[in-house]
């Protein structure tokens, strides 16, 4: 499939009135891979448009937050998925020391925060506020946590301060990481069995919102330096004392030397925009559908050449 793929791409790109680039360099197009599935999806997708261009594009596994550094030294080229939430620290971070480059938002719009899936308002029918939830904290109790509720955040390396949220509101919860994404949907799927009252970290866009209907914790509202500042925010004594953006953006990133060593790969990495059911549909092939990443960005590409025969033009 990817020989019929990559030839379907190459003849719309051949079609295509490019403007006159100078030549891309022939040395590999670094792209990281991390640990959810639209961004590999994603990833897979664009590396697949590149190598259409000409390109020789490489993959590499690396840490969602360290990528950013990575991305300002040049060891990795570009960051697909640059979330506001989860990763708009460690972006702004290295776009202050220099050398990375803000190369525009997506159409999508993001929200990542505490979420229950619908069954677990029906326990605890004061939902969506935090307060809410944190009088029935008794209904999230399992024998790791003990007398407080368990709130399942996503990995470590995620970043996503859930202690620091619970230390600073006063909660009664223990944050518990999920090794990956996948352990995030199996602990939704076994709660759903006899619907358990469950809280985990949740992010939208991705597929899990069509399979479990769901809403997000309302926490205090996200003001500009909750994190940074502890006046900021109901406890003036700390810090991530609210939730996350609810209308946060989704950004792509390079290495400030792509346009000048890749230029007509920047110029498509300029153009791609992806939207939030697009997002969704690339989770869903590889979280329930099972297919592989790659295979994935292949179905994705035979079935919207309309919206990236658009990009390389």
């Amino acid at each position: 499939m990817k020989k019929s793929t990559t030839a379907l791409v190459a003849g719309v790109l051949a079609a295509l009135p490019f403007a006159g680039f100078a030549q891309d360099s022939s040395d590999p197009i670094v792209i990281p891979i991390h640990n959810w599935s639209s961004q590999i999806v994603m990833s897979n997708v664009v590396g697949q448009i590149f190598e259409a261009n000409g390109n020789n594009v490489e993959f590499v596994t690396t840490d969602s937050q360290a990528v950013y550094e990575s991305v300002r030294l040049g060891d990795v080229t570009l960051e697909m998925e640059v979330w506001e939430g989860a990763f708009g620290a460690s972006f702004r971070a290295a776009m202050e020391k220099g050398g990375i480059v803000d190369v525009g938002d997506h159409d999508a719009v993001t929200r990542e925060d505490w979420w229950y899936p619908m069954w677990t308002k029906d326990a605890c029918p004061g939902l969506p506020d935090w307060k809410a939830l944190n009088e029935c904290a008794a209904l999230f109790t399992t024998a790791e946590t003990g007398d407080k509720g368990r709130y399942l955040d996503g990995p470590v390396d995620w970043l996503k301060h859930g202690a620091e949220r619970v230390e600073a509101l006063d909660m009664n919860f223990t944050v518990v990481n999920a090794g990956s994404a996948a352990a995030l949907w199996a602990a939704i799927g076994a709660a759903e069995a006899d619907k358990t009252p469950i809280v985990v970290f949740n992010w939208t866009p991705n597929f899990a919102e069509a399979v479990w209907p769901g809403e997000f914790v309302e926490f205090p509202e996200w003001v500009e330096g909750c994190d940074k500042d502890p006046a900021v925010g109901p406890n003036p004594n700390a810090l991530y004392d609210c939730g996350n953006p609810a209308k946060g953006y989704m950004k792509k990133a390079a290495w400030e030397g792509m346009q000048e060593k890749w230029p007509s790969a920047y110029s498509i990495l300029e153009q791609i925009s992806f939207t939030n059911p697009q997002i969704a549909q690339m989770a869903k092939m590889v979280d329930i559908d099972e297919m592989e990443p790659e295979e994935a960005a292949e179905v994705w590409l035979e079935e919207n050449k309309d919206v990236w025969s658009a990009w390389v033009n």
